[in-house]
């Protein structure tokens, strides 16, 4: 069944209720997460999703919040992070790790479908090894789950792989395959292939910044990819290891990211806080009903995006976009309050 049939009306019904029912776990489970809660004055009743309370994502890179305890922690996720910036560490018990893996496969069912495709990955077998399974490593490997003959478009060193894609194209000609890697790579390296990848269906997402530096925005990705390679049915999408197993999907003509049933997002106005109109950018808040082992069900992020529409697109629901990372001082001064209340006795 599509985890993409609410419309924005029902989909705010059905999540009120569970959001707020984790709001309350979380503040019985988790001690730091009580502390931010007491210090903001947040109680029910809620009338809204938005007037849910949120946390600075930036807080999951500082402190500890988790709550199950310490024996029932199944996995420790890190992010990625920048140089010189601690990742943040997300805790999912058996329960939650079984969640989001299952609900990843619901989302990605829209454009996949039901069986598992050849898949070519543009990335290096290296990064699923990693003992701390940072972020682009568990996204290859929770990728891997969805494909089949995985094959591996860079080397251990990172170099291109020319006669292993070679022999994945001649072993797959007549069939639909699974193409999956971060934006960045992508760019560089599917084209350099000269490769036809038209029966492929491109999974992507992250990386955005290096492209916006050398001006190449969506439309010109998906054109130049289309172009290139043949790549005509490409979905971006945007997700973070703070909220696990949830992905919001680009719809199949690029027209903006979509929010399964569970999730759904909130443009806050960064000088008042409240939620934006549709057409006015602002700080992207995400939701979900997934994060039940650490308090991440509403999490305000570093980034910029606009809500482009409303049950006005290929699927329902908001139709929304990303524009951009806050700069490092605006993303500080979104969570230092907040990041002095965690520390409190």
């Amino acid at each position: 069944m599509s985890v993409f049939r609410l419309t924005a009306a029902e989909k705010e019904a059905v999540l009120l209720p569970e959001l707020v029912e984790l709001t309350e776990h979380h503040r019985a489970a988790c001690l730091p997460y009580r502390r931010i809660l007491d210090a903001v004055g947040a109680a029910p009743p809620y009338e809204r999703v938005a007037d849910l309370p949120w946390l600075p994502v930036r807080l999951f890179k500082t402190h500890e919040l988790r709550s199950v305890p310490e024996d029932q922690v199944f996995r420790v996720l890190t992010s990625s992070g920048t140089t010189g910036q601690r990742p943040s560490r997300v805790y999912l018990d058996r329960a939650a790790a079984a969640a989001q893996t299952r609900m990843l496969a619901a989302t990605l069912r829209e454009v996949l479908g039901e069986r598992r495709l050849p898949m070519l990955v543009v990335d290096s077998r290296s990064v699923t090894r990693d003992p701390t399974l940072s972020a682009r490593g568990a996204g290859v490997l929770g990728m891997m789950t969805f494909g089949r003959d995985h094959t591996f478009v860079l080397d251990e060193q990172g170099r291109v792989d020319a006669e292993a894609v070679k022999g994945f194209l001649a072993r797959h000609r007549h069939e639909r395959f699974l193409v999956f890697g971060f934006t960045f790579l992508v760019w560089v390296h599917l084209r350099a292939l000269g490769a036809d990848l038209s029966r492929g269906v491109l999974v992507h997402s992250g990386g955005w910044k290096r492209l916006a530096d050398q001006a190449v925005g969506n439309a010109e990705f998906r054109r130049r990819l289309a172009d290139e390679c043949g790549l005509t049915r490409v979905h971006n999408f945007y997700g973070m290891v703070e909220q696990i197993g949830t992905v919001f999907l680009e719809g199949p003509d690029g027209d903006g990211l979509y929010c399964p049933d569970f999730a759904d997002v909130v443009i806050r106005d960064p000088d008042t806080w409240q939620e934006a109109p549709t057409g006015v950018p602002g700080l992207i808040e995400v939701v979900s009903t997934l994060p039940t082992s650490y308090p991440g069900h509403v999490l305000l992020t570093e980034d910029l995006g606009v809500v482009r529409g409303v049950d006005d697109g290929g699927l329902p629901g908001k139709r929304f976009e990303v524009l951009g990372r806050l700069s490092r001082a605006e993303a500080r001064g979104c969570s230092d309050t907040a990041g002095d209340t965690v520390g409190q006795s």
